[in-house]
């Protein structure tokens, strides 16, 4: 048995989300069923995300990982799962793996990329891939809002608590707000987050950019613990993941195994 460490990049807007669901197509039945032609027989290999991303999200660096019993060579996979996945998910490279890694429960941390557009009119091109948001905001307010977020804190404000989780105390590393060209980009980086977490500080982020609420009033969204107290969920359209993060956790790299 051979474990496989995959990154996959795809573009969510057509997907109910990363995981397999019985009410529309998704990034993980995609791969899965891409699979069953490598593995032969009828039944797919799991294959295990390092994040359930949201409908309508979007990765450049997701991470799962699969067990298989073939001898391909990693190239050879990585070829194969891309002539037969749709062409809005692509495998970026196919790695070996020590045996027991799994994706999701050896991640060490996550970063998310969340886009904002400010321009009157939105571009076409920009439309399934950011939130429309002309209004003016004040970024510097926004800034101070986001150090409050900063550290170890219990974070269920910002959890859509419909998912049974371990807790809600999660340990942000950054959160960055920046006005580029024609728009803004918050940056997100922690050991993990909760269902619809990075969307709802990117709205209650957008409040205070707005002047619904003070950055001091954030460290009062935390210290309710109630989702009531935060700002809206912000679109999913406007979230990536951008990179999942195995400190410590050694990959064997691109070893050409068997057939080539």
């Amino acid at each position: 048995m051979r474990t496989l460490k995959l990154t996959i990049a795809y573009d969510g807007t057509n997907y109910v989300g990363w995981q397999r669901q019985l009410n529309g197509s998704s990034i993980q039945q995609a791969l899965e069923d891409a699979f069953v032609p490598l593995v032969g027989g009828e039944t797919p290999p799991g294959v295990a995300g390092a994040g359930r991303t949201d409908a309508g999200a979007h990765a450049v660096a997701q991470v799962a990982s699969v067990n298989v019993e073939f001898d391909l060579s990693t190239t050879v996979v990585r070829r194969a799962l891309n002539v037969r996945l749709p062409h809005d998910i692509r495998v970026m490279s196919v790695e070996e793996a020590l045996p027991g890694f799994h994706a999701r429960f050896q991640a060490t941390g996550k970063s998310y990329r969340y886009r904002i557009v400010t321009t009157e009119v939105m571009p076409p091109f920009d439309r399934l891939y950011a939130w429309h948001a002309p209004e003016p905001r004040d970024t510097e307010a926004m800034r101070r809002a986001a150090n409050y977020l900063v550290g170890r804190h219990d974070f269920a404000s910002f959890h859509a608590g419909a998912t049974m989780v371990n807790g809600t105390v999660r340990n942000i590393h950054m959160v960055t707000c920046r006005d580029v060209a024609g728009g803004m980009i918050i940056d997100v980086s922690g050991d993990g987050f909760l269902r619809h977490m990075v969307r709802a500080i990117v709205g209650t982020l957008m409040d205070v950019g707005s002047g619904l609420r003070t950055p001091e009033s954030v460290g009062d969204v935390l210290a309710a613990r109630d989702r009531r107290a935060a700002g809206a969920t912000a679109p999913a359209c406007g979230l990536t993941l951008m990179e999942v993060r195995y400190e410590g956790i050694p990959v064997l790299g691109h070893r050409r195994f068997g057939r080539q």
